[in-house]
């Protein structure tokens, strides 16, 4: 009796585990659903072709040897005027090696409070400096406040030999660093902007480094938005160099150079109303230049574009059932839709979102897989898109799982 137990025992189990490996291949395809948000008044705004800016855009006077204008949460250009052109950067350059820092802050190699020693070679950085001593020991977060606020070279010299071990070996990592973000016309030959051969890049290429480092470490505003400081017990007076902090309702930074051979520029954030944007100005002739090309091109961006409100998905599922796994359902996960999309002001077209999901997943599932999406439209016009993942993994049903699962329900659990 007991042997013919255990024989209809496991054959349940194989008809168990078999039935659910062909549920979960029959039902995986599921069901496509849609669902729309609800539209915005008819006074809502409309996306510019992104090929086709305003006209207002082209009659803008700026003097400079090139700009960019761009929205950083989606990279969006809105302006461009000699965006490709390769030419001296001066002091912009000290964003990659912000960028660098903050990455290894992040990676748990280095502190706010590690200490930064000062070589000899940092010593003799010319230009803008703090006047540092070989010996002399700043906290990484007061080196930071010099590079951000006094664009000092000798503490953006000292930064990058604590972080790369050398200047040479950190100028190394600064080049692959923008191979990977795709500055493909930039090539540094030092980590604070002085004047070198073919230490070079683009209105184009500075504008992705500011996006970038404006999105992934948001702590750097910490610091370029900062008016005055000082060090060594007040002894040594920081004052920014960016003069719009003082001048520019909403300004956040981000970082000032000026050398004979780049001239004057800035790379300039502001936030209004939610929206951000950063004016990239290489090669003007003054200061003053430098700031009002800056400020007509914010001027232009906060006067013609606005960040709007994504609708919400109030019906939206939290999680999706799964096919041929012993996890009924994974959860979704929706981070990576925006939270606005930048619109041009003055249309009527309706906002709404479109949310795609499969009636049900098939196993396997992994941890972050794309499961659907979630499409931002404007009228008929497809603005953005963003994938919904799977927030945990879904393993393919096992014969062991299965009887895992026979078991249990024997015993009622």
């Amino acid at each position: 009796m007991e042997r013919r137990n255990l024989a209809l025992l496991c054959a349940g189990v194989l008809c168990f585990w078999l039935f659910a490996l062909a549920f979960g291949s029959a039902q995986g395809a599921g069901l496509r659903v849609q669902v729309a948000a609800g539209k915005a008044d008819e006074a809502a705004l409309v996306s510019a072709p992104a090929a086709q800016e305003t006209a207002a855009a082209e009659g803008l006077s700026l003097t400079c040897r090139a700009a960019v204008l761009v929205e950083p949460e989606s990279g969006r250009v809105l302006y461009e005027k000699n965006p490709d052109e390769r030419v001296p950067i001066a002091s912009i350059t000290k964003l990659m090696t912000l960028l660098l820092t903050f990455e290894a802050i992040h990676g748990g190699k280095l502190t706010l409070d590690t200490l930064v020693p000062v070589s000899e070679h940092a010593y003799h950085m010319g230009g803008s400096q703090i006047w540092l001593e070989p010996g002399e020991q700043f906290t990484l977060d007061e080196m930071l406040r010099a590079i951000c606020v006094s664009s000092a070279n000798d503490a953006a010299v000292a930064v990058a030999e604590l972080v790369g071990g050398s200047e040479p070996v950190f100028v190394e990592q600064m080049n692959a660093r923008a191979a990977e973000l795709g500055m493909t016309n930039t090539s540094f030959r030092n980590a604070c902007g002085l004047d070198t051969e073919e230490h070079l890049s683009t209105a184009r290429d500075v504008a992705t480094l500011s996006c970038y480092i404006l999105n992934t470490c948001p702590e750097l505003l910490h610091y370029t938005g900062i008016w005055t400081d000082s060090l060594r017990n007040g002894q040594t007076q920081l004052v920014n160099t960016n003069k719009l902090l003082k001048r520019y309702s909403g300004i956040t930074g981000l970082k000032t150079g000026t050398t004979s051979g780049a001239g004057v520029c800035i790379s300039a954030s502001a936030t209004r109303e939610g929206l951000t944007l950063i004016a990239v100005i290489l090669g003007s002739p003054s200061s003053a230049d430098r700031f009002n090309a800056a400020t007509t091109l914010l001027d232009y961006g906060f006067a013609h574009y606005a960040a709007v409100p994504v609708p919400q998905l109030p019906d939206r599922p939290l999680e999706l059932a799964v096919k041929g796994s012993a996890e009924q359902t994974v959860p979704l996960d929706y981070s990576a839709l925006p939270s606005s999309v930048l619109l041009e002001k003055g249309a009527g077209a309706g906002l709404r979102a479109e949310l795609t999901l499969p009636e049900a997943l098939e196993a396997p599932v992994q941890r972050g897989q794309s499961v659907g999406k979630v499409e931002i439209y404007a009228g008929d016009t497809l603005l953005s898109e963003a994938e919904v993942t799977a927030a945990a993994d879904a393993p393919v049903l096992t014969f062991g799982d299965a009887l895992e699962l026979l078991w249990q329900s024997l015993l009622g659990a």
